[in-house]
């Protein structure tokens, strides 16, 4: 990150509260004491603009502005939080006051060694906001309304959202943090509803990224998510229930990564294993996954939806091995997390806001790309699932076992995909099925960039992704016996 949007982000927030640089180091000082291990300040402004037609009209349109700040001080295990939706110097004083009084329970010191240093940039410190105007808005919302009824008489509702946020962090610290950030995020979805002989299925699709909106005329974008948002439910016109039981299934490349965001990903952040509650504690330099698993966490992508500069606790974006070549090699981490198991943060430490503390989270986590034809794949499955598409799913962190709901897929039958299914849920456990993990494609996938990501009642922009691979055997949730 260059210095110029480090600064600007900094300035921009202390200026709205007419903090200066002495101020905010008095405030640090009064903060630290023999009992507190580490203080933090986190400055946060966030404005967002949100636009949804439905039935042919722009139903809702909304601007929000949230600013504040979040005080944390750290002793050992215990933290002491507290924040205010104000930037002001009296406001800084009190919520700082409240952290250290919370936790002031340790017995070790920390010194305040400023750091300096040159910061890779992974977006451009844009508004998207105003990269279109609202006129211009409101026709793109109407474009794609009639763009996706004229692609099929069959299609009966279609809904269309545009969603632009900005985002200034600036965090302050006592370990020598002091770096802002400037994080454009968008994202524009289309959901349609098809009617056919009385049945009605769905299809969505949409995608975004850490940009602008001017993408969205780039190569008939916003079209390309309205045709596959048709396609899909088109697709589920003809679904004819999902088989059940245990099969070999095929997992499409993309947005599948979801069920090892869930199933997997999870499980490796490091309050978990700091814990011990994981299924993957204390298994570092285990096999835990075939040989054939290479899974990363990568904050590191130019214009990911889940990529960070810094995260929230002004650490660098790394790009983090988690599983190589089915062996456990580390975790995510926080500062907290990594402080206490004795190893450094990932960064990986991300909140929602201000009003939230941070956590060790997931950014853009995937599997690297195998040796496999994808085509070969699918030819290897005599009788299976293949699915393209995923909805929601839940895991048990302890145990690894998840459920998840394909609102896409297909029967595979003498290794040709034929006749799309409906109701398919795969069930099984995170750990044991990526021992099962037999083939993997060469044809690496991202997802689109609509991913959010819920832990503790907060929600962060994520990216998942993986190449076409093929489980063994998983338990597949149907209505045919």
């Amino acid at each position: 990150m260059t210095e110029t949007v480090s600064n600007s982000a900094k300035q921009d927030l202390l200026t709205a509260g007419d903090i200066s640089d002495r101020q905010l180091d008095t405030m640090m000082s009064r903060m630290m004491s023999r009992e507190i291990d580490r203080g933090e300040l986190f400055f946060q402004c966030r404005r967002n603009e949100s636009w949804a037609l439905e039935q042919g009209i722009v139903k809702s349109a909304g601007f929000s502005v949230s600013r504040g700040i979040g005080a944390r001080a750290i002793s050992g295990e215990k933290s002491g939080f507290a924040y205010a939706d104000d930037i002001q110097l009296d406001v800084l004083e009190q919520t700082s006051s409240a952290a250290r009084s919370i936790a002031r329970v340790g017995s070790s010191q920390n010194t305040n060694v400023p750091v300096k240093r040159q910061i890779p940039q992974f977006y451009e410190g844009i508004d998207p906001i105003v990269s279109i105007s609202k006129d211009e808005k409101v026709k793109l919302l109407s474009r794609i309304d009639k763009f996706a009824r004229s692609l099929d008489p069959r299609v009966k509702e279609v809904s269309v959202s545009i969603n632009a946020n900005h985002e200034s962090t600036y965090i302050y610290s006592s370990d020598g943090t002091d770096h802002g950030d400037v994080r454009p995020l968008v994202r524009f979805g289309v959901s349609v509803v098809v009617e056919q002989n009385g049945r009605r299925e769905n299809g969505n699709c949409g995608g975004g990224g850490r940009h602008d909106l001017s993408w969205l005329y780039e190569n008939e974008t916003a079209e390309k998510f309205a045709r596959e948002a048709v396609r899909q439910a088109l697709v589920n016109l003809d679904a004819v229930d999902a088989p059940a039981g245990p099969m070999p299934v095929v997992l499409g490349p993309g947005w599948p990564g979801v069920l090892l965001h869930e199933a997997v990903g999870h499980g490796l952040e490091g309050d978990f294993n700091r814990k011990g509650t994981s299924t993957f504690s204390n298994r570092i330099g285990e096999r835990v996954a075939s040989p054939l698993c290479t899974i990363v966490d990568d904050a590191t992508i130019p214009n990911r939806r889940g990529s960070l500069t810094i995260d929230d606790e002004g650490t660098p974006g790394q790009r983090t091995v988690l599983i190589e070549n089915g062996v456990l090699k580390g975790y995510m981490q926080d500062k907290m997390n990594a402080t206490l198991m004795g190893v450094t943060s990932t960064g990986n430490g991300r909140r929602e806001s201000y009003a939230h503390q941070p956590l060790p989270r997931m950014t853009n986590t995937f599997m690297l790309a195998g040796n496999s034809d994808p085509e070969e794949i699918v030819k290897s499955v005599e009788r299976g699932v293949f699915a393209k598409t995923f909805g929601g799913g839940q895991v048990d962190i302890t145990s690894g076992q998840f459920v998840f709901s394909a609102t896409e897929a297909y029967l595979i039958e003498n290794g040709k995909i034929t006749v799309p299914v409906k109701g398919a849920t795969l069930i099984g456990n995170g750990p044991e099925i990526m021992t099962r993990v037999s083939m993997v494609g060469n044809d690496l996938e991202l997802d689109l960039g609509v991913g959010v990501c819920g832990k503790e009642g907060q929600g962060v922009p994520v990216g998942v992704g993986q190449p076409t691979l093929k489980i063994d055997q998983i338990t597949v949730g149907g209505t045919q016996a």
